[in-house]
């Protein structure tokens, strides 16, 4: 079973970038969807992102227009760019696939914007 690793998170200042990345340990050809998805303290895990492989884009509406979800099929990599970052951004991501027949996910990369 394909494994996933987090990373690009971290501490930044409001209205900065990040680019958080989803390496997968095999191949994310067969992909169905993806999606990323976070988790603030105290708050059940939502939904950011998502793509399906016929092309549908749902994003949360507190993300549309500032984040962006792609994939790097020849680096098995899934991608959230996040722009114009806010306070309220601040959670755990975690990135998901889905498979045919099974779902993956990563262990969770923090976000922390503050001034």
């Amino acid at each position: 079973q394909v494994q996933l690793v987090e990373s690009g998170g971290g501490l930044v200042q409001p209205g900065e970038s990040l680019r958080l990345s989803c390496a997968a340990s095999g191949s994310i050809s067969s992909i169905v969807a993806m999606g990323w998805y976070r988790q603030a303290p105290g708050n059940q895990r939502e939904l950011v992102a998502r793509r399906t492989n016929g092309g549908i884009t749902t994003y949360a509406d507190s993300a549309k227009g500032r984040f962006t979800i792609s994939r790097e099929n020849a680096k098995n990599t899934v991608y959230l760019q996040m722009n114009s970052l806010k306070p309220a951004d601040t959670a755990v991501y975690y990135c998901k696939l889905d498979f045919p027949g099974y779902t993956v996910w990563g262990q969770g990369t923090q976000v922390t914007v503050s001034s």
